[in-house]
């Protein structure tokens, strides 16, 4: 979407393209501030494909598949964005020498960085055993998330088994200027305050709500924009 400096933008798990960027305006803010805003759907995730063969879920696999489609559009001056699973993976892109001018990790704290399986281990749970929550939990409403979307519950959970950690020494070495943008009420993924105490050039910002309901308010767009831009 628009013209302009490439943007290459990554949504969240369990959603897509669409539902994190397109939806709710965020992508059409972005490319008016004059962006070229490239949104892929994760593997496993959207229009992209979802086998159910584990050899394709290794370790980091979707930090490579960003490297890959940078490669293909044959980007060298760009800027990197990602909302909780997407900022993770922007994480580990950084962390294994991606060089973009500006990054914003949005929906992510230190501990989602750290200890990937502390919150993989919630998803894992969520997916199996669909149908058991109670209405209105925690887990009722991920699950319901899942169903707007239309994931698939078998490639989400191989998904799983390809995140990867990242250690305090490799956040000290991504030297790039970060935003980190999490909802006020978001505490799902740890703290961003301290996401953002441990990379050596970064701030952190708050917009109206928690992890799903951020992606709904309009700030989000604008504090992303923003910071790109200025």
């Amino acid at each position: 979407m628009g013209e302009g400096r490439p943007l290459v933008l990554i949504h969240g798990y369990f959603s897509n393209a669409w539902t994190n960027w397109i939806r709710y305006g965020h992508a059409e803010k972005i490319a008016a501030a004059g962006f070229r805003v490239i949104m892929p759907d994760l593997r496993g995730h959207g229009d992209s494909g979802k086998p159910h063969d584990p050899a394709f879920y290794t370790p980091d696999v979707l930090a490579r598949d960003g490297f890959d489609l940078i490669a293909h559009l044959g980007l060298t001056d760009y800027d990197l964005a990602g909302y909780s699973l997407g900022a993770r993976t922007c994480v580990r892109m950084l962390a294994q020498g991606a060089k973009p001018r500006r990054v914003v990790l949005s929906g992510m704290g230190l501990d989602g960085i750290l200890d990937t399986q502390g919150r993989g281990s919630y998803f894992r749970n969520v997916l199996t055993n669909l149908g058991s929550f109670d209405r209105g939990s925690s887990e009722w409403m991920t699950e319901a998330f899942l169903k707007t979307t239309g994931g698939d519950p078998q490639a989400l959970l191989l998904i799983l088994d390809s995140f990867a950690d990242t250690t305090r020494a490799e956040l000290a070495g991504i030297d790039v200027p970060v935003l980190v943008v999490n909802g006020e009420d978001d505490d799902d993924n740890g703290s961003g305050a301290a996401l953002a105490e441990a990379l050596p050039d970064a701030r952190f910002v708050t917009v109206p709500g928690n992890h799903m309901s951020a992606v709904v308010k309009a700030e989000l767009g604008q504090a992303i924009a923003g910071f790109l831009a200025a």
